[in-house]
């Protein structure tokens, strides 16, 4: 689509989410955009998306964004690491699954995630939120025992990036995945858009372990990944409130 097509887009875009009683007045064009490429080009299906969008935005996060008090529980086991910006200026989130447990709480779960979702983001800001910003998720599997896999929550988690974050996930890289997790994760799949699949590379060869160490860069990949940083966990990243 060219410059002229995309302005036509918006346009149109902007004209059916008034039309659906929401309006598009606080947002640019970036973020727009991304609302159209999830859903085509698409401007009704592209508002009817954003509207939603809107509606749950003031609903399950009305304050702007969820604090650390209310995913304590998720917060605890320190499974989840945002490591700095990748080499192209992405967030970078590092889930060990061998940290994780299936919740008893999924409403906190949610909550975790869109927390998680939104600091990454938002650590990305160079002074304000443009509209077009992208992180790179990495789940890593080894060590991972039965009691680990979650295939209810890596299918949440996904759900919400399509539905609520559109065009947020530049990359997915999973790493050490073994023979068990393979049939759980034909099942997750099932549930991802084309798109989303095709952001996801199963690192199994050196050459695309060479390719993960290069997309991501030494200086916020932790040593055990073949990095030279260290750890960070979210809960020590100060971050600007994000809209979404």
């Amino acid at each position: 689509m060219d410059k002229t097509q995309q302005i036509i887009a918006l346009t149109q875009l902007r004209k059916s989410v008034e039309k659906l009683g929401s309006s598009t007045e606080k947002y640019g064009d970036p973020t727009l955009v991304r609302f159209l490429i999830a859903r085509s080009m698409d401007p009704e299906k592209a508002a009817k998306m954003f509207a939603q969008w809107l509606k749950w935005r003031a609903a399950f996060v009305p304050n702007g964004s969820i604090p650390d008090s209310e995913v304590q529980d998720e917060l605890r086991p320190r499974k989840v690491f945002l490591q700095g910006l990748s080499r192209d200026g992405y967030p970078v989130l590092l889930v060990k699954a061998n940290k994780h447990f299936p919740s008893k709480d999924q409403l906190q779960f949610k909550k975790y995630v869109v927390h998680l979702l939104d600091k990454a983001i938002a650590s990305s800001f160079k002074g304000r939120e443009i509209g077009n910003e992208k992180l790179i998720a990495i789940l890593d599997l080894q060590q991972i025992a039965y009691k680990n896999i979650d295939a209810r929550g890596l299918i949440t988690g996904f759900q919400l990036l399509q539905a609520y974050y559109p065009e947020r996930l530049a990359k997915c890289f999973i790493l050490s995945m073994p023979w068990f997790f393979v049939s759980v994760w034909r099942m997750v799949s099932r549930f991802l858009e084309k798109a989303t699949l095709e952001k996801v590379m199963i690192v199994t060869s050196e050459e695309e372990r060479d390719f993960f160490v290069e997309e991501i860069g030494e200086e916020v990949l932790p040593e055990e990944y073949g990095g030279r940083a260290m750890l960070v966990a979210p809960e020590d990243v100060t971050v600007p409130p994000v809209e979404g």
